[in-house]
């Protein structure tokens, strides 16, 4: 009889956990779960893939005929599941080509193909109207110069050129795509001297070396070439006319030649197919340790003999911008916003990117309006956003943002975005005092292939390429879902890093090959029989994304945590701190064997190696104020959670709004040295990086860059920024 009762009583406190929901109370979470149950009822695989093949049928790029067809079916689509939705149409720049040509001169002839085939295995890669393969934002550019391979063009790939005395100056480069942004090469070669920069994709990255390439398997084939922007967004996204502001009818609007996120020197992508027979006439030495790439010879740096022939001309034509909006009002605080956002444009057909996460968003939209039918009605009101033009630049999202800044900073809680995705593990990044709100999602939706729960899964995954016995072992032990700081890279930007407020950006991925992207392959037929061939990966997104909204739409206290941001950020200021103590260390130990010349002596006497010089040593700087800040956080962060533990899910709209708008005070009035569009104080894409983060970023990028003054001065700042955030948090309570 003990036994039966002590399972009796189990079986209660499972089901007790498991109706337990943060900031709903316990009947509140009854009722949610089932609203979430009813929503998930409607989601269908079947349904996502027809919306996929639909969209991604044409061409749809910026300013395209496709585009506008695309918005059309999305705001048709929102009207029919009861939204309140129309389409908001900004004027933007955006340049196509109607000039390319790259031709080798010398020491033998060879003009670059520049183009994807038609197969006939991939019913729509030989449409009409297709962009071709380019990097917009390119300049125009008509230059011939040597050319000179920088392996993947970044900084310290340009630190080994001149140790080796090859300096790119008045040439033109080669880099591989991959281990940054692509903007950032042709950045960091015209910073060299570079008049021309020509990205490839590299079999070894993404080609033959990673698998079977397209038509049989997932990987690039030697045709295939990434399309994107090159333009500099580290500085600011958007269209670059209008920075700040929406790029309405009405918009002051700058000239292109006073504009400072656009570069200056010709920038083209090609295939490898283009790519092998310019690099394999590099003569010259052989390229450094980690630089060889899959192509079948040695790779050499150049010697000056081999040139190339690079033009190219753009058409710098005003598009129209059609961003969807789609409005659920809410029935108890219709002033407070959930926003939900997904892209529609794409470089081509872009099935993978973005149409799959927008299919899966339209689902979630259909579903809510079924529940709509049923009587429910959300709290807060709901508001989907098809965003268009992000491929370019962040274009829709970003003037969507600008326009309507003030009214978002006072009305919305949360942006929760997605692009694209397929097969594989969650991967969740975000605003960290949201992780209580992404724990509970990951552990309730269950993966469609292997059956347990999606923070399951991704934490095995974690633990398994773990590097070593330590890490394995603390990923293994790890209980709660960690979101990963957010750079850029897609349109949770501007809300996050220029407006401070609170977001998610969210994604299945990590199993589908990734050969197709950016490329005239990312098409339907590629996506059902690589990416997730029976869609089900659509429906987890929606499960994840769709949970997301609806608890931010009708909790009684909004999830937000901000002990755990404070945990968070005061990791980075420790790791900064102790990067800062190597690095001093290292700078130390290395000028001495430069004094003692150790680089010389170990390097080979019959090649060509110029010593580089000492490096300023570094100093100690003042990191007090920062540390004391954190611990004014800590305070301030624990106090409230107190104080919301005591008030038992009753809050009044106020303590709401505000628990929602407090990262705003993590922006920096001026923004970031150089970039003032960035403004907060944690989380930034990195100066060098592009889409990679930078967090605590002008502290970081100013000991990065050896600028001690700055760094100090950076300290302060974001200790001003962190205080501002603690002084608001003791406010509420």
């Amino acid at each position: 009889m003990r036994k039966y009762l002590l399972l009796l009583i189990l079986f209660i406190a499972v089901k007790l956990s498991a109706q337990s929901i943060t900031g709903f109370s316990p009947k509140a979470a009854s009722a949610q779960l089932e609203t979430e149950k009813a929503f998930d009822a409607q989601l269908n695989a079947q349904h996502i893939g027809e919306t996929i093949k639909l969209l991604s049928s044409k061409p749809h790029n910026l300013g395209s005929p496709g585009s506008k067809a695309v918005a059309d079916e999305i705001l048709k689509r929102y009207r029919s599941y009861g939204f309140d939705a129309h389409i908001e149409t900004f004027k933007v720049l955006f340049p196509t080509p109607k000039t390319r040509l790259l031709e080798m001169t010398a020491p033998t002839k060879y003009t670059a193909l520049l183009k994807e085939p038609a197969l006939p295995e991939d019913a729509t890669s030989g449409q009409e109207g297709q962009l071709p393969t380019y990097n917009a934002w390119s300049p125009d550019g008509d230059v011939t110069a040597p050319l000179v391979f920088v392996n993947y063009g970044l900084p310290d790939d340009y630190d080994k050129l001149a140790e080796l005395g090859i300096d790119v100056k008045g040439k033109i480069v080669i880099a591989k795509y991959g281990r940054s942004w692509r903007g950032i090469k042709p950045k960091v070669a015209q910073e060299h001297g570079a008049i021309g920069c020509i990205i490839y994709s590299d079999p070894m990255d993404d080609g033959y070396f990673a698998g079977d390439v397209y038509p049989k398997g997932a990987y690039k084939n030697q045709y295939g070439v990434q399309r994107g922007s090159v333009m500099d967004m580290p500085i600011y996204p958007g269209d670059p006319l209008t920075p700040g502001v929406g790029a309405d009818a009405n918009a002051i609007r700058l000239d292109r030649s006073a504009v400072t996120n656009l570069l200056k020197i010709p920038v083209l992508p090609i295939s490898y197919h283009d790519a092998s027979p310019l690099l394999e006439s590099l003569g010259g030495v052989v390229v450094p340790n980690g630089w060889q790439g899959a192509l079948p010879f040695t790779y050499h740096v150049g010697d000056d003999k081999t040139t190339v022939h690079l033009k190219l001309a753009f058409n710098w034509d005003m598009v129209n911008c059609y961003d969807v909006v789609a409005m659920i009002k809410g029935s108890q605080y219709p002033d407070e916003w959930v926003l939900r956002g997904n892209h529609h444009d794409a470089w081509v057909n872009g099935a993978g990117d973005p149409i799959s996460g927008q299919s899966a968003m339209l689902e979630e939209a259909k579903s809510l309006g079924e529940l709509l039918k049923t009587g429910w009605k959300p709290k807060r009101t709901i508001v989907y956003c098809s965003w268009d033009g992000e491929e370019p630049a962040l274009i829709g999202s970003t003037e969507f943002a600008e326009e309507h800044a003030n009214e978002l900073q006072q009305k919305a809680i949360i942006y929760i975005n997605s692009d694209g995705n397929e097969r594989g593990f969650l991967f969740a990044g975000g605003s960290h005092a949201l992780t209580p709100l992404m724990d509970e999602i990951s552990k309730t939706v269950i993966d469609p292939e292997t059956n347990v729960s999606v923070f399951e899964r991704r934490k095995a995954l974690s633990a398994s390429n773990a590097s070593s016995a330590k890490a394995k072992k603390e990923a293994y032990d790890k209980k709660d879902f960690e979101l990963f700081a957010l750079g850029s890279g897609s349109d949770y930007s501007p809300f996050l890093q220029h407006l401070g407020l609170p977001v998610l950006d969210l994604g299945f991925g990590g199993e589908g090959g990734g050969g197709e992207y950016h490329s005239v392959y990312d098409s339907y037929d590629d996506y059902r029989l690589f990416k997730d061939p029976t869609f089900v990966y659509g429906v987890a997104l929606a499960k994840v994304a769709g949970r997301a909204v609806l608890r931010m739409a009708d909790a009684d206290v909004l999830p937000f945590d901000y002990s755990i941001l404070y945990t968070t950020a005061n990791g980075y200021a420790t790791e900064l701190i102790n990067t800062t103590d190597n690095m001093r260390e290292a700078t130390a130990i290395n000028n001495e064997l430069l004094k003692q010349n150790f680089y010389t002596l170990a390097a080979d006497p019959t090649k060509t190696f110029i010593q580089p010089t000492p490096k300023s040593e570094v100093p100690y700087l003042n990191f007090a104020p920062l540390q004391n800040a954190m611990e004014a956080l800590r305070k301030s962060a624990d106090s409230l959670q107190l104080v919301l533990k005591k008030a038992n899910y009753s809050v009044n709209e106020n303590m709401n709004l505000g628990l929602a708008h407090a990262e705003q005070q993590l922006l920096f009035d001026n923004g970031l040295p150089r970039r003032s569009w960035y403004k907060h104080s944690l989380y930034a894409p990195g100066f060098y990086t592009g889409y990679g983060v930078k967090t605590l970023p002008g502290i970081r990028e100013a000991i990065e860059q050896r600028n001690w003054s700055e760094a100090q001065t950076e300290i302060e700042l974001t200790a001003g920024a962190i205080n501002k955030l603690s002084e608001y948090l003791n406010r509420l309570h």
